[in-house]
Parts: structure tokens; C-alpha cells; sequence
């Protein structure tokens, strides 16, 4: 039989909150889980994706709240007792161990029959493809095999749920694109949950079925990442989602939406909640380019050639600093006029968390 997952149906975060004396580095997060799901907690340093990941493993107690496991509650329990799949951002191989000893060292501490060992190891290893390194040592192995040990020592024990920590954080940029297409396939084989800590969009964007986006121990948004990308609720989600441009402005009623003026010119936006008087303009650089008849006049301050395009960074005459895209070369102390893309800018109350 081939390695799966335990069944279960959903895990439940109740209200779940953490603690450090007057920190409160988690502040009612609730979120189920279903079956089979991929859920990235994206947000910047120190907004509580760890921590939460942490209480989930058991590494941490929780300060108040609690954790199902479809109707048995599990944050009581210890982490061994848990069963959860743990892929930490360092690794955490044993480093005196052959790769085949890693990888089955969680089922020797729980007296799983040797045979049985032997043959989830050998299956694990197959499924991330290492079957050829099992008598190697962890120092033998480049970066991404040894993030390909440590994910087949969480999954070897059919854990209902596993849980990453930045596992690609240490890996080079083109490791780290091959890496994410093999937590993929490997999550979708498995048929479990994952929940995957992240600061990168980008990962979150490819991996994700769905994204839990945090700041300050709260939840900003969850959603599929088609909604965060295009809709995202608040202006603190938008800059964190790429929208790099916030602008300060004022919002005025105009059709079904409203109007907002960037850099003198005005333009139709879309509010993404109630909005009228002092605001926040979004858009993201992919969706501002310069055009002949541009009504953005401004001054490029710096330019970067990144393989098709160039990203550039311009000032207006009111001081406004916008970030744009071009398919044409740019230069610095240029003067472009930008034109933001029909559509694609967004409106929050200047209160929206930016």
C-alpha cells in the first residue's frame, strides 16, 4: 500500500489566541480547514503565521481558544500525539544519520514493525525522489535534497495534516521554483492538508488553494488567490498582495464607483469598501506604463531591465512617487507620461490599515 494520508474531514482553529506577557502575537484566528486543502499563511515579519503554525504543531500552548481535529479537540494534546507532518525552514536533519535513518526516524520512536519501516521509507523516498541518496549523509546532499528529506520524514508517518515553516526560504531562486512544483504534486498524491508559512506572494499565489493573509496576530483576508490578487479588502493586504503604488488622495462619487486623482490627473476606481473623502488609490506597477497620450506627467528616477520588461520608479510634480512598468527602455531624469491600466485601480478609506 502506498503512503497517504490518515482521513479525517476538517481542523478547526476556534478563536485560537497566543500571548507573550503584554504581546499578543495571535488575536482570534479562526479558519477550517478541509480535507485535502492547501492553505498559505502569508504576511510580513513578525504578524504571527509562525506562532500560529507553532500552536497547530503544539509546540507552543495556546493563551486562549481552541483546535479540532473534526470532533476531538487536540490542543491539549502534545505534539507527538497530534500526528502532523513537520517541515521546519532549517531542515533539522540529524546530521550523523544516512538519509533512510532521517526519514524513519519518526515511525522508530512510535515501534512501528521494522518491515513496515523499511517499506514507508523506501515509498517516501520514492515519492520525493531520493531513492538513490538513502545511504548518503545529510551533508552530501545540496540544499534541495535535504528539504526533500525532510518533507518525506513528515509525510512517512501519514500525518493527516502537514505543516511547513518557510521550507524554501534557504534555497536559491531556481531550487526554489522547483521545489514549490514538488510540494505540490507531493501535496496533491498525498490527498492531506497542508499549511504553509510564507512571506513571499509569489509562493503563496502558485501553491495555495486558498490564503490566509495576517498582520499583527489578526486576519486581514482569506481567500483563493484569484480573489487576493484582484480584490484584496484592505489597502495593508493590497501593498503586501504587489500593489507597491498607495497613494493618498481624496475619493468622490462617479458612476457606480468613484473618481481619485494621481499625480493631478483623475480616474475612475474601484472601491473595495465604502469610501468618499480622504483615501488610498492602488495599483500595482504591472498595471502603469507609459503611453504618448499618458495624463501622468512625471520623471523617471530609476530603472531596472528585468529580462522583458523595465520596472522603473518616477516622481510627479507634486511628489508623488509611482512604480510602473515598460516594455520600452527607460532611463533615469527621463520624463514619461503614465496611464494606469482601465480598471485597475483600486480605492480604500485612508483608515484601511496601509
Amino acid at each position: 500500500m502506498a503512503i497517504s494520508s490518515r482521513d479525517f474531514r476538517s481542523l478547526r482553529l476556534d478563536a485560537i489566541g497566543r500571548e507573550f506577557g503584554n504581546l499578543h502575537a495571535l488575536r482570534g484566528v479562526s479558519l477550517t480547514v478541509q480535507r485535502g486543502e492547501f492553505i498559505a499563511l502569508l504576511g510580513p515579519s513578525g504578524c504571527g503565521k509562525s506562532t500560529a503554525l507553532n500552536c497547530l504543531a503544539g509546540l507552543l500552548p495556546l493563551t486562549s481558544g481552541g483546535i479540532w481535529l473534526d470532533e476531538r479537540r487536540i490542543d491539549t494534546l502534545a505534539p507527538e500525539d497530534r500526528g502532523f507532518g513537520m517541515v521546519f525552514q532549517n531542515y533539522a536533519l540529524f546530521p550523523h544519520m544516512t538519509v533512510r535513518k532521517n526519514v524513519g526516524f519518526g515511525l522508530t520512536t512510535h515501534r512501528v514493525p521494522k518491515p513496515e519501516i523499511a517499506r514507508r521509507v523506501e515509498e517516501a523516498l520514492a515519492l520525493v525522489r531520493l531513492t538513490a541518496q538513502g545511504d548518503k549523509l545529510p551533508g552530501q546532499l545540496s540544499g534541495g535534497q535535504q528539504q526533500r528529506v525532510a518533507i518525506a520524514r513528515a509525510i512517512v508517518v501519514e500525518p493527516p495534516l502537514v505543516l511547513m515553516d518557510e521550507p524554501l526560504s534557504n534555497l536559491d531562486a531556481k531550487l526554489r521554483l522547483e521545489m514549490r512544483a514538488e510540494i505540490r504534486r507531493i501535496h496533491l498524491m498525498l490527498g492531506c492538508s497542508t499549511i504553509y508559512v510564507t512571506h513571499d506572494q509569489d509562493e503563496a499565489l502558485s501553491l495555495a488553494d486558498r490564503i490566509v493573509v495576517l498582520r499583527d496576530g489578526e486576519v486581514r483576508q482569506i481567500g483563493t488567490p484569484e480573489d487576493l490578487y484582484a480584490r484584496p479588502s484592505h489597502a495593508d493586504v493590497a501593498e503586501f498582495m504587489g500593489y507597491r503604488n498607495l497613494v493618498r488622495t481624496t475619493a468622490e462619487p462617479a458612476g457606480n464607483g468613484v473618481a481619485v486623482t494621481i499625480g493631478g490627473a483623475r480616474f475612475p476606481a474601484t472601491p473595495m469598501e465604502p469610501v468618499s473623502g480622504p483615501a488610498i488609490a492602488a495599483i500595482r506597477p504591472d498595471d502603469l506604463s507609459p503611453a504618448a497620450d499618458g495624463t501622468i506627467p512625471a520623471v523617471v528616477e530609476a530603472a531596472e531591465y528585468r529580462g522583458r520588461d523595465f520596472y522603473g520608479f518616477a516622481r510627479t510634480a507634486d511628489g508623488t512617487e509611482l512604480y510602473f512598468r515598460s516594455e520600452q527602455r527607460v532611463a533615469a531624469g527621463e520624463a514619461v507620461r503614465l496611464e494606469p491600466a482601465p480598471g485597475r485601480v483600486l480605492a480604500y478609506g485612508a483608515r484601511s490599515g496601509a
